[in-house]
């Protein structure tokens, strides 16, 4: 993994006891901003804090670069999986996201599924993509 740079942070969002932790990176080996091209990595950690087996059937993220381009995905699982929690378990997985700007944010829900067949959405934190190529302002 990475090292992490000192403004690394780590994002969290507990819905119905299903807690969704996200830590972004910065892929400078991958990213050309010649090109313009900046990547990430992140790792998302979700815990399953509630009494309830769930499955995580789908996805969807909102990302929107610096000039404000929206890109929607949605899609079955995550990381071709659709994990089981159980109460007490958690389920972790990497993947990654392209942006033609220096900097961003994402955000999304997970579409969830009890085992007694209940259907509720959780919530992904909001998150930023910073990369070392952005130029920060202070006002």
């Amino acid at each position: 993994m990475p090292a992490q740079g000192p403004d690394q942070s780590n994002y969290e969002r507990t819905t119905r006891g299903i807690r969704v932790r996200v830590m972004p990176f910065y892929l400078d080996d991958q990213s050309d901003p010649e090109e313009p091209r900046y990547v990430w990595a992140y790792t998302v950690r979700i815990d399953n804090e509630s009494s309830d087996v769930v499955q995580l059937r789908t996805r969807y993220w909102r990302i929107t670069d610096a000039d404000g381009f929206t890109d929607e995905v949605a899609g079955d699982g995550v990381v071709g999986e659709q994990p089981v929690i159980r109460p007490g378990e958690g389920f972790e997985y990497t993947s990654g996201a392209p942006l033609s700007t220096p900097s961003g944010l994402m955000v999304g829900r997970y579409g969830m599924a009890t085992s007694e067949g209940e259907t509720f959405e959780v919530d992904i934190p909001a998150f930023s993509l910073d990369s070392p190529h952005e130029l920060r302002q202070i006002h």
